[in-house]
């Protein structure tokens, strides 16, 4: 396994916004590691799967603050003296924001809104980096798609988040601040949300093979995905805040591999030793928002800011199933 160069933030005063769920977390631990000096901001939303448990065993300079990013005043109050602020906050189901959307509205589009005006108006020059996704492309025109493929996302939650990426640019340029997007795809390791199918799919497979339970696949799962260990996504974040050049940028953080999600149903069943792959039909609105094949290059993240994954699938899995072994009873509610 190869490692990144990662960016020295010893002593950085460092803000995650959703620092309690599954990518913020483990970028505390990452960012606490490396020196810096963390405030976690989240407001423990049940519909985004951030838990306390999460930051269990970090040893370093770490406030926690439990606000929600929908409360400017709040926002405004924590963002000052702060050098750098990666926003991971996010309602992530893609099902519910298609129940829900003007709930989704207000977390994946207003929220953002509020972070970068409370940064405009009072920390201009913050490094400031937010996690985008895959999915704001839709069925792919071209592939490897990169980043000017187009976008035309097929439910509720990637177009929100691929508005609120259009708004990060648009202070960039407009207001000459240093905000750059990550999208990633499919992350997947510890601290997840294992417990529902509301969560990314394959951190779901992930929970039902570690309990002997059926993987169900929708269709015949030959559709191909991308997927990034949480370690690779997190030091991409933190490579992308450090970096001058990646100001006003948009990156895909992916994955040098593609799989069908059928391959991954069974990759999964054999690493964590339970469970089995069943194949079902498609559920009418499952099938309406799916894209297809997700094919994605990282080819501009790798040549401009040296960023590459260094995790294979079977070593991401193994790291991920000895972290839950002890754990489970943290994760299944």
């Amino acid at each position: 396994m190869s490692f990144n160069k990662l960016p020295i933030v010893k002593g950085k005063k460092i803000l995650i916004t959703g620092g309690l769920g599954f990518i913020g977390s483990n970028l505390a631990h990452l960012c606490v590691k490396l020196g810096a000096e963390v405030t976690i901001y989240d407001c423990l939303d049940p519909r985004s799967g951030g838990r306390l448990y999460n930051i269990e065993g970090i040893q370093g300079d770490l406030e926690l603050a439990f606000q929600d990013i929908q409360n400017f005043d709040q926002l405004a109050n924590h963002i000052v003296g702060k050098d750098i602020l990666i926003n991971c906050a996010a309602s992530t189901s893609h099902p519910f924001s298609m129940r829900e959307p003007w709930l989704d509205q207000d977390v994946n589009s207003r929220g953002v809104i509020n972070l970068l005006e409370a940064a405009r108006r009072f920390n201009h020059d913050i490094r400031f980096v937010h996690v985008g996704t895959s999915t704001q492309l839709g069925p792919l025109h071209y592939s490897p798609a990169d980043e000017k493929h187009p976008e035309f996302p097929t439910d509720i939650y990637s177009a929100h988040k691929s508005v609120s990426e259009k708004y990060v640019l648009i202070y960039a340029k407009s207001y000459n601040m240093c905000t750059t997007v990550v999208r990633l795809s499919n992350v997947y390791g510890p601290r997840a949300s294992i417990h529902s199918p509301e969560f990314t799919f394959n951190n779901y497979f992930i929970g039902l093979a570690l309990q002997n339970k059926p993987i169900t696949v929708f269709g015949d799962g030959t559709q191909l995905r991308n997927v990034l260990y949480v370690q690779d996504a997190c030091e991409a974040l933190l490579i992308a805040a450090c970096a001058t050049c990646a100001f006003g940028e948009t990156y895909f953080a992916v994955g040098d591999d593609h799989y069908s999600i059928a391959e991954l149903a069974q990759t999964t069943v054999k690493h964590m030793g339970a469970g089995e792959v069943i194949f079902v039909p498609w559920p009418e609105l499952r099938k309406r928002i799916d894209f297809g094949n997700a094919i994605i290059s990282n080819g501009k993240i790798k040549n401009e800011l040296g960023w590459h994954p260094t995790t294979p699938l079977d070593d991401g899995l193994r790291l991920t199933r000895e972290f839950y072994e002890s754990r489970m009873c943290h994760y299944l509610g």
